[in-house]
This record gives C-alpha cells, structure tokens and sequence, in this order.
C-alpha cells in the first residue's frame, strides 16, 4: 500500500473526504516526524512504538572493490510493534 491507497483507505474508513483525508495523513507523518526528531518516541497503545535509536560507528565493506570502509555513527528511526499489531499479523488479532 502506498501513500495514495492509505488516503484512499481513511476516507472510505472514516467517510470523509479524500482531501481530509490526505490533511489528516499528512498531519499524523509530521507529527510522527517532529517527535523523532526532538528525540521523543511516540507510543501507539495495541500498534507499537515510533523510536530513535543510535547505531554505533562500524567497519563496512564495499561490495564491488571488498575494500574496507568506516561507517559513521548515526541516529536511525525505528519501530516497534505492539502484541496487538503482532498478534493480528499472526492471524491471532480482529
């Protein structure tokens, strides 16, 4: 599903419009956005958690030449799901 469908989705969901929609997805994203860059996670109860997590500095490889590279530090966003999310994806949810 893309960006496209998930506006789709809502309207019909919720039956507003695709503009509404469109507004309210794009809102969410932001919001999601500003907290990982503020280096807040953001938890969703029953769907999981939106976080920031820190990858070390490590030694990679390039893959044409083999030559050994160093691989800077770097904050990643990540998430987390809920036992609600897991458990619907498992075929065990509503």
């Amino acid at each position: 599903m893309n960006k496209k469908e998930l506006v789709a989705a809502m309207a019909a969901k919720t039956g507003s419009s695709s503009a509404a929609a469109d507004r309210a997805v794009n809102a969410m994203l932001e919001i999601i956005s500003d907290a990982l860059k503020k280096g807040d996670s953001l938890t969703l109860p029953g769907f999981g958690t939106f976080e920031v997590r820190d990858r070390a500095a490590r030694t990679g490889r390039n893959p044409k030449t083999g030559e050994e590279l160093q691989i800077s530090a770097s904050r990643v966003a990540a998430f987390k799901p809920g036992a609600a999310l897991k458990a619907a994806v498992n075929g065990g949810g509503k």
